[in-house]
């Protein structure tokens, strides 16, 4: 049976737009890190090899690293932003950012800058939580998904700016330069965006739902006013009210009847986001290009290509996710995703290099990033209680970045298995990952209801009427 939530028929906010606009700007810029710190380490990564003399093991530890932080930042974010507030969690994680950035240019060894990329990991699990957290929580019911979105165009816009940024870096020298010294210059780079993003959250501020949990009414009155508007701020603070007296405020809660399937959907959308294969192109596209018949430089620039359409169809996301809707996103999403990623199984088991093959990969980035990509964030944020929402948020999303790692150390194990790539070539993890994206299709269709113009509270209680 689908499931689904009627539209309300509510309007545009009589608050400030541009007040709402700017705070979430502010708290977007913790994604903007996030993907600013997940990908610095690939124009470093070669550099970092050399100077400290690595092996494959120590270069894959080096890099992968950071993901441990991520869990453990992810697990924490939910009990901190619970009982000290969103903004000062966002706040800890701007500190993590600045000391890893830092410490990640100054290391004496590699013991030290693998410590200091797990601090980094730390602060991108949390803001990872915390960021589309903090903007669902402040935006109007009308405009949510798209400000949410917000979060996921400052994450590839992250790294986009990154790859430029080592880009610039590595052309102030030559290999000798870089080796001693400009990898160091990469990392230490990060500091201005952190320290950037610590200042500014000082301007905006806490959310209203967490001022009233914490008995500070007229705070969160004046906020909402801001945002929405008198009459409909003081709605809204009734609203809130009511659903804060029916909530327990444990994690328990969270496996009552009804919220229960809450908590399991955010879990399996959080888990299908990545083993749909997403960050196997992130970590790996220059080497899939590779494999299949690319050559170096026709690889790297087949990678940026990849990154412009990231960003592309973030911004159609942004735009339609409003009106559109979640749903019928998803739905559209994953199914695109399975048919590009069938497209490539079958053009690796043929070992064709044709110009095509590229479009399949263009595909399945446009498809992954107007969909899945942010609609999965938008819809994680939305669905859990008040009292409970960071502590739910930080298991969702606990078990993404834990499937986030499983599918970066995996893939290359699947990708040269003898007896696998005997039968299948390289078409396997393809063809894998495209299975998953049939499951992604039916888990939306049979589970996820339609969140579109509603309140966080209309939500809620759509959850606890089942």
């Amino acid at each position: 049976m689908t499931i689904s939530l009627a539209p309300d028929g509510r309007g545009h906010t009589g608050g400030s737009p541009g007040y709402v606009m700017r705070i979430t700007l502010v708290a977007a810029l913790g994604g903007l890190l996030f993907g600013y710190d997940t990908a610095v380490i690939s124009g470093a990564i070669g550099f970092l090899r050399s100077h400290f003399g690595l092996d494959a093991a120590e270069t894959g530890w080096a890099a992968s690293s950071a993901l441990v932080g991520c869990i453990a930042g992810a697990a924490l974010a939910g009990v901190l932003s619970d009982r000290f507030g969103r903004r000062m969690a966002l706040m800890a994680a701007g500190v993590l950012y600045t000391i890893s950035a830092v410490w990640s240019a100054l290391p004496a060894n590699v013991a030290e800058f693998v410590v200091a990329r797990i601090i980094g990991g730390v602060g991108v699990g949390m803001a990872s939580v915390l960021s589309p957290l903090y903007i669902s929580e402040i935006a109007p019911a009308e405009i949510r998904g798209k400000l949410v979105s917000y979060n996921q165009l400052a994450i590839v816009g992250g790294i986009l700016v990154v790859y430029f940024v080592n880009y610039f870096i590595a052309g102030l020298g030559d290999e000798a330069w870089n080796t001693e010294t400009g990898w160091r210059w990469m990392f230490g780079s990060e500091a201005i965006p952190a320290v950037i993003f610590f200042l500014t959250l000082f301007a905006i501020p806490e959310t209203p739902r967490w001022l009233v949990k914490q008995g500070r009414e007229g705070a969160a009155l004046a906020t909402l006013k801001r945002t929405l508007g008198p009459a409909r701020g003081s709605a809204e603070m009734e609203s809130i009210r009511a659903s804060l007296t029916i909530e327990e405020g444990t994690v328990a809660e969270l496996f009552r009847p009804g919220l229960r399937r809450a908590m399991a959907l955010g879990i399996a959308l959080a888990i299908l986001q990545q083993i749909t294969g997403i960050n196997v192109f992130m970590y790996y596209a220059p080497e899939i290009f590779k494999s299949l018949g690319s050559g170096t430089d026709t690889a790297l620039l087949q990678t940026v290509v990849i990154g412009i359409f990231n960003l592309a169809f973030t911004i159609v996301a942004i735009r339609t996710v409003d009106r559109v809707g979640r749903k019928p996103l998803l739905l559209l999403g994953s199914a695109g995703m399975g048919l590009s990623l069938a497209g490539l199984g079958v053009a690796a088991f043929l070992g064709t290099t044709a110009g095509w093959v590229l479009l399949f990969v263009i595909g399945y980035i446009a498809c992954f990033a107007m969909s899945v990509g942010p609609v999965v964030w938008v819809v994680i944020s939305e669905i859990f209680p008040t009292k409970v929402r960071g502590r739910a948020m930080a298991i969702a999303t606990l078990h993404l970045w834990t499937a986030n790692y499983l599918v970066s150390q995996t893939f290359p194990m699947i990708d040269e298995y003898p007896s696998l790539v005997g039968l299948f070539h390289h078409a396997f993890p393809f063809w894998l990952y495209a299975g998953f994206c049939v499951v992604m299709v039916w888990v939306v269709a049979r589970f996820v209801p339609e969140t579109k113009g509603k309140s966080l509270e209309e939500i809620e209680h759509y959850w606890l009427g089942r």
